[in-house]
């Protein structure tokens, strides 16, 4: 990874004398970087007053990286080249359709380091190495964020972003055949002025380390704000499970984060606002909530509407907060959080900035705003930037402004504004989101490490190899999951038998289908013999004989709880709404197992019904600790068998004050499908 991203010398594969072309292009970035060049095309016996040599046999050194600028179809060859002259890594540039494998595997056993394919290079700002194949802006902008980005058009739009933060290594790191994420991120990591990694993400290569490497991001106290793309595939199996259907890509990149502390951003605009605030190195402080100050009423209320559906709180000032904001305010105004400063317009530097002063110094608020529209002021009023600045010197809170709509804002305001260390947020919406993002940074992450029991895990795999449905309760009950333990009936005396063992009243389900009830199979709260059979006579004649007898349980709260595969980020545990309508509500939660007892209780948390497990509208309790345990037992499944299975869900769990029992159970191992 040094040898290429602190490479002494280049050579460049493919280089050209042609105006426009790639070839030219590189040889342009190459004259602008810290690296010797050196030139190869048998084409030609000097570029310019640059000698160039046919082959990379015929250098002169070993270098440090080979950029490859030659089609697909040449691209083994000269990779097989570079390795036989002792190159170190290589950047390539084409999508190396249909030699991908090969690329990878000649590069891997050589032990070079690969940028690529399908890229547009790398920019190490902290030594002034350009490896690139496009045309880039020459003076860069340089700072303490560390990129790596999948996509080559994010590349070049970030490092032209005129924006309050720049790059100590900036990486487009393609389709990484062979050098992952994760390995940009440990070398970005080792270097004590990385302050912020900026990963724009779509399918990520090698989970384990990347999420290692997070896990040291967070430890070291760097935020790693993280724009996933496209989301990431799932199995086709996992449908099949009504969790697997809530458990897509886009929740399965939260899960991610959330195990991590990562920051999760969802689009471009957010992902620099965080970034700008984030890169002024102001932490928040012990507050949880933010503090905005407007100069109008109508923008305030909108500022309010946009923070509470992007889930962002407003600190609750203290009363000495407020009384002194009274003191400052027009009449007619009032002390607020959000608050609205325009009265007569009278002193407005002064007033503005005492009023910020307060909030900033109030211990409720994490972050401050000034949120004004920054357009330029005909006048030469700088009341505004002034205030701002004006607090910003006085103080090391968090502080920054808040603009409604980046065409209007005020160029040379807003630098003026960067240059003193106050970020300027180009949108209410994604610039709420980013301070939210800052007030609640670092959040506590999952550190149980969970418990493994190796007989357990062989036992069961060997019976999902050859799985029996059967056995799906069975499985639960081995993890420690309460359940309302069945019994399979071929024909009516079976089935009132089995009623009569588990005392009434019963459930009968039919075991032909999957979901039974979107087919009418289950049938509840039987009370006697007559009941069951003729419960029984009607499911055997619309879905066939086969069913199941299971007592009743308590009343209670409906939950789903589960295990999904996801097929990039392994098992995931799933908690949501449970019954029939699990889908529909998709009121869930997903974490990364291990999951502790007290991460499930978080996971809980943050479910839409969790008042109705406390008792909505006079009704008892459920017990809350007793579903916490389902939730750490399928954790423990996923731990041990998440290379096995695809899906394995209970629902519902009825928890009720008594307890919480899984009622069904769903099992879909790998490569086929059971219940």
């Amino acid at each position: 990874m040094a040898a290429m991203l602190e490479a002494r010398s280049v050579a460049i594969v493919g280089a050209s004398a042609r105006a426009d072309s790639f070839g030219a292009r590189m040889i342009v970035e190459a004259r602008r970087s810290s690296a010797r060049m050196h030139l190869v095309n048998p084409r030609y016996d000097r570029i310019g007053d640059v000698p160039c040599v046919p082959s990379l046999g015929e250098l002169d050194e070993a270098v440090d990286l080979v950029l490859l600028g030659v089609p697909d179809g040449a691209l083994v060859d000269q990779v097989v080249a570079a390795a036989d002259a002792g190159a170190r890594s290589a950047v390539v540039f084409g999508a190396a359709n249909g030699v991908r494998d090969d690329v990878a595997a000649v590069a891997s056993e050589a032990g070079m380091a690969v940028c690529g394919a399908g890229c547009m290079g790398f920019v190490n700002n902290a030594i002034g190495l350009r490896a690139l194949g496009y045309l880039e802006p020459e003076a860069l902008p340089v700072g303490g964020v560390s990129l790596v980005t999948h996509s080559g058009s994010a590349f070049s739009t970030l490092l032209r972003a005129r924006r309050g933060f720049g790059f100590r290594l900036a990486v487009s790191s393609g389709q990484e055949l062979v050098t992952t994420t994760a390995d940009y991120v440990d070398y970005a990591l080792d270097d004590p002025e990385t302050h912020i990694l900026a990963l724009l993400l779509e399918t990520p290569r090698d989970i384990p380390r990347l999420r290692h490497s997070l896990r040291r991001a967070y430890d070291r106290g760097v935020p790693a704000v993280v724009l996933p793309v496209g989301g990431s595939p799932t199995g086709q199996a996992m449908v099949a499970a009504h969790s697997g259907a809530l458990a897509g890509g886009d929740a399965a990149w939260q899960a991610f984060c959330d195990s991590v502390g990562a920051v999760r951003v969802r689009d471009v605009a957010e992902f620099c606002d965080t970034l700008e605030l984030f890169s002024a190195g102001r932490r928040a402080g012990a507050g949880e909530g933010i503090a905005t100050v407007h100069d109008s009423g109508a923008e305030r209320a909108m500022v309010a509407d946009l923070a509470h559906q992007v889930g962002v709180d407003f600190a609750k000032l203290s009363a000495p907060s407020l009384s002194a904001i009274e003191d400052l305010l027009d009449d007619g105004l009032v002390a607020t959080n959000p608050l609205d400063v325009w009265g007569t317009g009278a002193d407005t530097r002064a007033l503005f900035r005492a009023c910020l002063r307060v909030m900033v110094d109030d211990p409720a608020v994490a972050v401050t705003a000034l949120a004004v529209d920054l357009v330029p002021e005909f006048d030469g009023d700088t009341a505004y930037p002034d205030a701002v600045l004006d607090v910003a010197a006085e103080t090391r809170a968090p502080l920054a402004v808040l603009t409604s709509l980046p065409a209007a804002i005020d160029g040379d305001v807003a630098t003026r504004l960067r240059d003193g260390g106050v970020p300027v947020l180009e949108g209410f919406r994604s610039g709420l989101v980013a301070l939210g993002h800052l007030a609640g940074w670092p959040r506590e992450i999952e550190r149980y490490e969970g418990t493994f029991d190796p007989d357990r895990r062989r036992r069961w795999r060997a019976w999902l190899a050859d799985w029996n449905p059967a056995l799906g309760f069975e499985l639960l009950a081995d993890y420690g999951i309460p359940i309302a333990r069945p019994v399979v009936a071929h024909d009516e005396h079976r089935a009132v038998a089995a009623a009569d063992a588990a005392g009434y009243p019963v459930v009968l389900k039919t075991v032909a289908a999957q979901h039974k009830s979107d087919v009418g199979g289950v049938v509840l709260g039987l009370a006697d013999a007559s009941a069951v059979r003729s419960a029984y006579a009607d499911l055997a004649h619309r879905l066939g004989p086969s069913v199941t007898v299971q007592p009743m349980v308590p009343a209670g709260v409906e939950v789903s709880v589960g295990v999904v595969r996801d097929a990039v980020f392994g098992p995931l545990v799933v908690v949501a709404a449970g019954g029939t309508l699990v889908e529909l509500v998709a009121d869930r939660a997903l974490a990364c197992p291990p999951v502790s007892w007290g991460g499930a209780l978080r996971m809980l948390g943050t479910l839409r019904i969790r008042p109705l497990l406390d008792g909505w509208r006079g009704a008892a309790a459920a017990d809350v600790s007793a579903l916490a345990d389902v939730i750490v037992g399928f954790s423990a499944l996923a731990t041990e068998l998440g290379d096995s299975i695809e899906a394995v869900e209970a629902n519902p769990v009825i928890v009720s004050p008594t307890g919480a029992i899984a009622v069904d159970a769903l099992v879909v191992q790998r490569g086929g499908v059971g219940q």
